[in-house]
């Protein structure tokens, strides 16, 4: 797997791999919330973080964005989940990008676990998202490094 910066050519496939993580991992969400979401992800937030993907054959598998020390996405297709590609991206995002910060929606266990695995701890909780909407986050910092 490769890990490199991610183009502006490649946001409509990291888009499409965005709607299917989400569709597979964050049961939580209304579909107006995903309409709402998806233009911008792509207008604004695309822009807003150091964007970096995961390719295995030249493919894309994942994805993940990270501003001031703070992973704000990650994301990963379907069928590349469990392979280890989640894992390289956080690994990358911590050790390349200075990382040490993520906020988790609480109804999203899987994500959860995740990070804990990773070396993160939950140290606070705010009720609503950063769209105001009423899904938890849950604030984690990097505790401990494998």
């Amino acid at each position: 797997m490769k890990i490199e910066p991610a183009e502006s050519g490649d946001h409509m496939t990291l888009i499409a791999i965005w709607e299917a993580s989400v569709r597979a991992t964050h049961h939580f969400l209304q579909e107006e919330d995903i309409a709402t979401l998806r233009p911008l992800i792509l207008e604004h937030y695309f822009d807003a973080v150091r964007l970096y993907c995961a390719r295995q054959d030249g493919v894309i598998v994942g994805f993940i964005g990270v501003a001031e020390g703070n992973i704000e996405m990650l994301f990963i297709a379907p069928e590349a989940r469990g392979s280890g590609v989640g894992r390289q991206l956080v690994d990358h995002a911590i050790h390349c990008l200075g990382a040490t910060r993520v906020d988790v929606n609480e109804q999203n266990a899987q994500a959860l676990g995740f990070y804990r695995r990773m070396g993160f701890a939950v140290v606070g909780r705010s009720p609503l998202d950063g769209q105001g909407e009423p899904y938890p986050l849950l604030h984690m910092v990097l505790t401990a490094q494998e």
